[in-house]
């Protein structure tokens, strides 16, 4: 799907936007792929992670050849304040015409220990952002909200909250008639913080036994610009209230441990599920199927409420859920996926 220029001179406020997620999704924003915004806010409520994150975007500005960071000190703006914050996201809200919205607790056992702390920041935060812009008739054109795979199906508080932070923006698109609002939603990243891979390179490094907490788990696997792929193609190509999912690989949890262990003479323990954990992540489920259309690398699953849909007809492109379970690389495979989507990782497993 060719890139469209969405944002070019946008004002665009990212909510959690020092996560993995956020900073590369700035990064590729200042490098001007979707056009150049006119400046780009940077919403949180950590201060420590927003000042190593100015920092680390002017270091490298002044250290690359690459013109990515040209002017970004004038592009790049911050914002302390949580979503939870009806008042401070409202003062966010104000200056923007595109919201990213990212911020939430996404760690399954900590919200399973904290059920209500998701609740506040995932759904509470995700109404706080729709009635800002409903209350104060923002002009703004377009939401993007960042979804999991957990929302499908939930069996977890995180997924649960997840999957309500989904429909409270998607059921938005009745209330704010302006604003397109849409969802991305997509599994594991491979190089993210809290991630299983880094655990497991860390190990690995030590010479430590990886642990694994069931033989039979299994996973999605992407990148973090394959995550953000999947945000610039809902926005160049998606309507109102459709969920895009992107056609990624899924790997057992084994064999992923088996491809980072490589040759060395290591063990893997099987530490017994954690709280809340699945077996086996669903993207799109069976219920869902009916109203998923294909789009390229992507599927799109049309919104629930009738009235949100696209009355052309089409041919629903699945007729079965898309699970982690199917189609599992191979440990090979792995290796060469690992290798290709973080520089440190690429590393580790070129020295052994």
């Amino acid at each position: 799907m060719e890139s469209m220029k969405e944002l070019e001179g946008k004002r665009v406020l990212v909510t959690g936007g020092t996560g993995s997620l956020g900073q590369t999704l700035v990064k590729r924003m200042l490098s001007g792929e979707m056009g150049k915004p006119a400046n780009i806010t940077v919403f949180s409520r950590d201060e420590a992670k927003q000042h190593y994150m100015r920092l680390d975007f002017l270091q490298k500005k002044a250290a690359t050849d690459d013109v990515i960071y040209q002017n970004s000190s004038d592009l790049l703006n911050f914002r302390i304040g949580d979503v939870r914050d009806y008042a401070a996201l409202t003062a966010a809200l104000r200056d923007a015409d595109v919201v990213f919205h990212a911020a939430a607790l996404k760690q399954v056992p900590s919200c399973e220990y904290f059920p209500f702390e998701a609740v506040l920041t995932n759904i509470f935060g995700a109404q706080n952002l729709v009635r800002s812009i409903r209350e104060n008739n923002f002009q703004i054109k377009l939401v993007v909200g960042i979804s999991t795979d957990k929302a499908c199906k939930p069996i977890n508080v995180m997924g649960m909250t997840k999957a309500l932070q989904e429909r409270v923006l998607i059921e938005a698109n009745r209330d704010c008639p302006n604003t397109r609002f849409m969802c991305v939603r997509y599994g594991n990243v491979i190089a993210s913080r809290g991630s299983i891979v880094p655990l497991f390179v860390e190990q690995a490094r030590n010479n430590e036994s990886l642990t694994v907490t069931l033989a039979e788990m299994t996973r999605f696997l992407l990148s973090l610009d394959r995550a953000v792929d999947t945000v610039f193609a809902a926005i160049s190509n998606g309507k109102r209230g459709e969920t895009f999912v992107p056609k990624v690989p899924a790997a057992n949890i084994t064999d992923l441990a088996k491809a980072v262990i490589g040759n060395k003479d290591l063990q893997i323990i099987y530490t017994g599920i954690r709280p809340g954990e699945k077996v086996h992540e669903i993207m799109v489920s069976e219920e869902e199927c009916f109203r998923t259309r294909e789009l390229g690398d992507y599927y799109v699953i049309m919104p629930v409420l009738p009235e949100l849909r696209d009355e052309s007809e089409f041919v629903p492109t699945l007729s079965k859920e898309y699970s982690s379970s199917d189609n599992n690389l191979s440990v090979d495979e792995l290796r060469e996926l690992l290798g290709s989507a973080n520089n440190e990782i690429k590393q580790f497993l070129s020295d052994k």
